[in-house]
């Protein structure tokens, strides 16, 4: 029998050693000789995943760190949308420097070698972060189906409303990803075992109500309600100005491809919730996984070519 290294046994007490197998199936087996670690795919895939967390988390900070001094210094800018535009921002950047990149450096050396609290702390800022992102574009959308549809009159939407809906974005996440801080959920890593999100797997029945009431109160109701309203703007967008329409659009191109990036991560983790014996190849695994992780740049490049005025400022910025 292969002799399992300390860095094996700190993988195996992540996930349990009878998850571990059911995850894995006989590839529980494949260890690296020379130093007991589990070797689930070639060194060059590590590789290509930290070349493209890396890239990834560059472009995030840079674009989104663009979009945030930009809406500061310009005054023009600071309409009751872009307050809006800037939290999202600033969600996304969090993502990219608190979560990101903690999985360059676990696939630059090739395993996880972060600790408990490496995986806790990465586990939570994805999700953290990711929600308040989702909930932000909850509110820009209900921003546009204001403006442009009209529901209410002449009801409008003012900066004290968009800092509540700001507000209120971070405090629902919060409400949803600090349960697995204590004890209600938990956080395990995944896919090739170098990085870490809510666990998935854990059949037991406290972590799956918990994991159940997270996709229905704060993924599945404010995906619902972000693509309810993107329906209502292209329902109406005959009527509005030039203007509007733009901004509509954006909002709409904003749902789709936050949509693209999480739907197919999300559909994995209700498969495997719903039965959690599957086995599911590893790699196969990742591709959903970082797809999710990946997204954290795509937003400012959608507003930052979709909004004239958030595009000439960025321009001037980049000038100067």
């Amino acid at each position: 029998m292969t002799p399992v290294s300390v860095e094996s046994l700190i993988i195996l007490s992540f996930i349990g050693v009878p998850r571990w197998r059911t995850y894995f199936g006989d590839q529980y087996k494949s260890m690296n000789v020379s130093t007991g670690r589990v070797v689930l795919m070639p060194r060059i895939g590590y590789t290509i995943i930290a070349i493209i967390m890396a890239t990834s988390c560059t472009l995030s900070v840079i674009l989104n760190t663009t979009v945030i001094v930009v809406t500061i210094k310009y005054k023009q800018l600071r309409q009751p949308i872009n307050y809006s535009l800037v939290n999202l921002a600033i969600a996304d950047l969090g993502a990219a420097l608190l979560g990101g990149s903690l999985n360059v450096e676990t696939n630059a050396v090739g395993y996880y070698n972060l600790g408990r609290a490496g995986c806790v702390t990465e586990g939570f800022a994805m999700a953290f972060f990711g929600i308040v992102a989702l909930c932000t574009i909850a509110v820009i959308a209900v921003d546009r189906a204001i403006v442009v549809g009209k529901p209410m009159g002449t009801l409008t939407f003012t900066t004290r409303k968009a800092m509540i809906g700001v507000a209120a974005s971070w405090i629902w996440s919060l409400v949803w990803n600090t349960p697995p801080l204590f004890g209600w959920g938990g956080y395990q890593m995944e896919g090739v075992m170098t990085s870490c999100a809510p666990d998935w797997y854990n059949s037991d029945p406290i972590n799956v109500s918990y994991i159940v009431c997270y996709f229905l109160f704060s993924l599945l109701c404010t995906l619902q309600l972000s693509g309810w309203l993107a329906g209502q703007l292209v329902a109406q967008r005959g009527s509005t100005t030039k203007a509007e329409t733009q901004v509509a659009w954006m909002v709409i191109v904003m749902v789709m491809a936050f949509l693209i990036c999480w739907l197919p991560y999300a559909t994995f983790a209700l498969v495997v919730v719903g039965n959690p014996e599957i086995y599911i190849n590893p790699i196969i695994a990742t591709v959903p996984m970082y797809m999710a992780k990946t997204s954290t740049f795509y937003n400012p490049i959608i507003y930052i070519f979709m909004n004239k005025q958030v595009s000439l400022n960025s321009e001037v910025i980049f000038i100067a």
